[in-house]
């Protein structure tokens, strides 16, 4: 009996041992968040260079990639969990976007893992189309059109359940917080508390406007900690400008999207389902590259829809494209820099763009330090010419 119960004892430890092992981890990523996120900027970086410098690098490059984006997605709820246990005083005051994004992931389960389930597959999608263009064009463009499908039908759902609302890229919140102000800080000192106070006088007696910022820095002698400077005596106007709330900051998170409907729930349909028509379109004409029909399919697609969308809220809302939120303006900017990456797919780039840029590499070649820079190109040159997810924006 006694040989039984240590046996069930081992067994439990082993079991338990990956849900401590994790835990450790978690712990251990909420208190050293700088240094994180310093090694998922380098390896990223890392990335950047890899392609073309051995056999089979793209594969390697793309797997590393996507597993740092997926690490970082976890780590990104680590993070969001720190910050919510925060006190009120030292949580960072959230962008609209995140407002936004963090309102629906709270509200709805569903929302939430939708929106998870399309940033996992943006983040792996070349990787997948790499790994199937090994099986032949026919499988490579299967899975194209598979992944294109998946993600456009979470599109459509994430739509219907935030009542009709355009998406957002990224349909999750960033990190957009120094993870440093996550770290445990010291308690203060008696000393540096008089410290504070002292410089809490300081600033009183400043108010009048006879002293510069630059002279009133306080620099905690135990945790290093410095104290904010004061704004320049010429320039209060411009600071407490900057400490004004604006309309949007005090929108209840839903509002900062107004519906749509009618045509502009049209337009958010079409911009939805333009990859997959153009994932389609590319299967059928695969055979020829300089074909010019995906392409403009899908980029009339993809225009027709955003001027349909812009048509809509200048006859719906007050004040037309004037009465947008600061959230829909660069919603909208995003989308409008995105239609620039038309000029690197389909038949404009195997007609017009890739001769531009392979000139510019030869012009490149045999010059110091420039040679580095084809170098790179020519293998970034090699990505957009072999796979449609190196060039996708949605």
């Amino acid at each position: 009996m006694e040989l039984y119960r240590q046996a069930s004892a081992s067994t439990y430890q082993a079991l338990a041992a990956p849900g401590k092992w994790l835990s450790h981890y978690d712990e251990f990523i909420i208190k050293n968040a700088s240094a994180v996120s310093q090694i998922e900027s380098a390896l990223r970086s890392l990335t950047y260079i890899i392609p073309g410098r051995f056999r089979d690098a793209e594969i390697a490059s793309e797997s590393l990639h996507s597993y740092v984006q997926l690490l970082s997605l976890y780590h990104d709820s680590l993070l969001s969990k720190a910050i919510a246990r925060l006190p009120l005083a030292r949580k960072p005051v959230p962008s609209p976007h995140n407002r936004y994004t963090r309102f629906w992931t709270q509200k709805s389960p569903t929302y939430r893992r939708l929106a998870l389930v399309l940033q996992m597959i943006q983040y792996t999608e070349l990787l997948w189309e790499m790994v199937a263009k090994r099986r032949g064009e026919k499988t490579r463009w299967r899975i194209i059109v598979l992944l294109e499908g998946v993600k456009a039908l979470c599109r459509l759902l994430l739509l219907r359940l935030t009542n009709s609302r355009p998406l957002l890229s990224p349909p999750l919140p960033e990190r957009e917080v120094d993870p440093s102000s996550l770290e445990e800080a010291p308690e203060q000192t008696a000393e540096e508390l008089e410290a504070v106070q002292s410089y809490e006088r300081m600033q009183e007696s400043m108010s009048s406007g006879t002293g510069s910022g630059d002279d009133t820095k306080w620099t905690m002698p135990r945790t290093g900690l410095t104290l904010p400077s004061l704004p320049d005596s010429q320039d209060i106007s411009s600071y407490l400008l900057s400490k004004v709330m604006k309309a949007d900051d005090i929108k209840p998170p839903k509002m900062l999207l107004h519906r749509v409907s009618g045509k502009g729930e049209i337009a958010e349909m079409l911009y939805i389902i333009r990859p997959v028509i153009y994932a389609l379109a590319m299967q059928h004409w695969r055979g020829d590259r300089k074909s010019w029909r995906p392409w403009l399919m899908g980029i009339s697609i993809e225009y027709g829809a955003r001027q349909l969308a812009k048509n809509d809220f200048q006859e719906r809302l007050a004040g037309g494209l004037r009465g947008l939120t600061g959230l829909e303006r660069e919603e909208l900017r995003k989308r409008g820099w995105a239609l620039g990456w038309w000029l690197m797919r389909g038949g404009f780039y195997e007609n017009i763009t890739r001769g531009w840029v392979l000139s510019l590499i030869g012009k490149l070649k045999n010059k110091p330090i420039l040679d580095m820079v084809g170098g790179i190109a020519e293998d970034y040159e090699f990505l957009w010419n072999q796979y449609y997810f190196a060039t996708a924006t949605m």
